[in-house]
């Protein structure tokens, strides 16, 4: 398809449009040669249909002469008393009259038929094929009517059931005629018609060569004045413009092109020349010659060209010699700009320098307060759990001198215990003289009994001195409980002094926490004041620099534009 259209692109036009006529002709042509042929068959389809109604009534008319009643005996199908096995006389009948071709069937079983081999004998005992025919006829008793192929050739085929007299299908009637003999005329009169389609084509083709040649001949002299118009032959002559169609429309638009054309040359002379005339004005301006204005007087188109060039140019001149006046002023205000922000760079720096070490003495001064206010803070703590251990010196001093009191109290009931013993003592020495008297008095009989009598009186005697002696102990020992008790007594009273001297500790302690810790609090505010300060100074002179810096590159700036502006002759 590509190469279609390129081989098309490079044709002219009476070539295209012959082209164009010619494929019309042959799409005309097919189109009536398809339609011819359609008709056709369906024409001889219809007369093969009408031919084979035909042949099938002159059929049962031949099989009807041997019988009207059909009937299967054993292997043998019957037209009446007649066998139609191998009766071939009525086939052949058939065919001597119509023509075409005849079958007889006993059931799908060829028994009677005038088609014959290819070697010259009758298709006998051959099947019907499975099918629609089969179908229709056999399996439902209907006729069948349509084009079928026997032994290679085609044939409008017609078949009619056979049936007994109970309506039972026992054999096939079938009529053919060759579908060749309809068809033949039909592809003859196709071929004519082709042959007929071609030669009219070819001398439609060659009298449209010939026309659209003619028709287009003005225009390919348009196009070849068109040609040498665009390559700037202004003098060529233009024919054809008092045509009134398209070509003439043609014509005069090539008349006007070349008028245009004619014009666009004396304007493009002028042009040249009032380019040549600014080329030299603009040489001078971009050597600095601000003086080269442009006395040539211009065209009228151009003139307003010139007016401007010369304004413009004047104000230009105007503007530098302004520009070197102030120059010269901005070149002193921007060195003064300079020293003012280098000084104030300085004094900026060393506020800044003195801001941070006043920042860090108060940060160290914060830090001192802040450790000064947690050793008060541990310190309290410290004071508390001393006035807790004093507290419990106090209960155990007082649980001390309740145990004195009760020891006290216990050594007196044990003081009167000794006193009822040393009674005790002296009631059995009493009781002991008292048996040894008697024992005395019994003579020998009483020995043994004054020997247990004196040691019970010895008994009681020493228990009479140790009851003695321990008195005499528990006496010490009550003294020394008394001395003790009121040495408790004492040492209670120290630890109540104590704990009040740490309580008042304690008040002082937590009042100089409160007090560092807001100090250091006031000391932080103010650090974080400072570093702020600190931190604006530090911006400042960074600023201050900046400043400096821009107002040297300023300077610099304003002896370069001085130097360009010097450059320029103004007068």
């Amino acid at each position: 398809m590509t190469a279609i259209r390129a081989f098309l692109k490079r044709q002219h036009l009476s070539t295209k449009v012959t082209l164009m006529t010619v494929g019309a002709l042959i799409l005309l042509s097919a189109v009536f040669f398809i339609g011819t042929r359609v008709l056709l068959v369906d024409d001889a389809r219809t007369q093969g249909e009408e031919r084979l109604d035909t042949n099938m009534r002159v059929a049962w008319s031949v099989i009807e002469w041997s019988g009207l009643n059909y009937s299967l005996r054993g292997d043998t199908l019957y037209a009446g008393e007649t066998p139609l096995n191998a009766n071939n006389a009525a086939v052949d009948r058939m065919k001597e009259l119509v023509g075409g071709t005849a079958t007889i069937f006993m059931g799908d079983q060829r028994v009677a038929t005038n088609v014959q081999n290819p070697d010259g004998t009758r298709a006998l005992g051959t099947r019907l094929a499975a099918g629609p025919v089969k179908d229709a006829v056999l399996g439902k008793g209907e006729s069948y009517r349509g084009e079928t192929e026997i032994l290679g050739t085609r044939y409008f085929a017609a078949y009619d059931p056979i049936k007994d007299a109970n309506g039972k299908v026992i054999g096939i009637l079938f009529v053919g005629v060759s579908a060749e003999d309809f068809y033949r005329n039909v592809d003859s009169l196709g071929w004519h018609i082709l042959l007929l389609a071609v030669v009219v084509t070819a001398i439609a083709a060659a009298l449209c060569m010939r026309g659209a040649r003619k028709l287009f001949a003005p225009l390919e002299t348009a196009s070849a004045t068109m040609m040498r118009l665009a390559k700037g032959d202004n003098g060529t002559e233009i024919v054809d413009t008092e045509r009134p169609d398209e070509i003439g429309g043609i014509a005069r638009a090539l008349l006007v092109f070349r008028e245009a054309a004619v014009a666009k040359e004396a304007a493009d002379r002028e042009q040249r020349q009032v380019v040549e005339r600014l080329a030299e004005s603009l040489a001078h301006l971009s050597s600095g010659d601000l003086t080269a204005q442009i006395d040539q007087v211009f065209p009228e188109t151009y003139e307003a060209l010139r007016t401007n060039y010369n304004s413009a140019l004047s104000g230009l001149r105007g503007m530098i010699g302004a520009t070197g006046d102030s120059t010269s002023v901005i070149r002193g205000s921007s060195f003064e700009i300079a020293q003012a922000s280098e000084d104030l760079a300085r004094r900026t720096e060393a506020s800044a320098a003195s801001l941070e070490q006043s920042s860090a003495a108060l940060l160290e001064i914060d830090n001192g307060l802040r450790s000064g206010a947690t050793a008060a803070t541990e310190t309290v703590t410290r004071a508390d759990e001393a006035i807790a251990t004093v507290s419990g010196g106090r209960a155990v001093a007082a649980e001390a001198g309740g145990a004195m009191r009760r020891v006290s109290d216990s050594a007196t009931n044990i003081d009167g215990v000794i006193e009822g013993l040393d009674k005790i003592a002296f009631q059995t020495r009493v009781l002991a003289m008292n048996a040894a008297v008697e024992a005395g008095r019994a003579g020998e009989a009483g020995r043994g009994f004054a020997v247990v009598a004196d040691l019970v009186s010895a008994l009681a005697k020493r228990s009479e001195e140790e009851a003695r002696s321990a008195r005499a102990q528990l006496t010490v020992t009550q003294s020394e409980i008394v001395a003790a008790l009121g040495a408790v007594e004492r040492v209670d009273g120290a630890f109540e002094g104590i704990a009040g001297d740490v309580a008042q500790v304690h008040v002082l302690l937590g009042g100089m926490a409160r007090s560092n810790r807001a100090s250091a609090t006031s000391v932080s505010e103010i650090t974080a004041a400072i570093g702020a300060m600190n931190i604006a100074t530090q911006q400042n002179a960074a600023m201050v620099e900046q400043a400096s810096a821009a107002a040297r590159g300023l300077t610099e700036e304003v002896n370069r534009l001085a130097a360009q502006a010097s450059a320029f002759r103004v007068a």
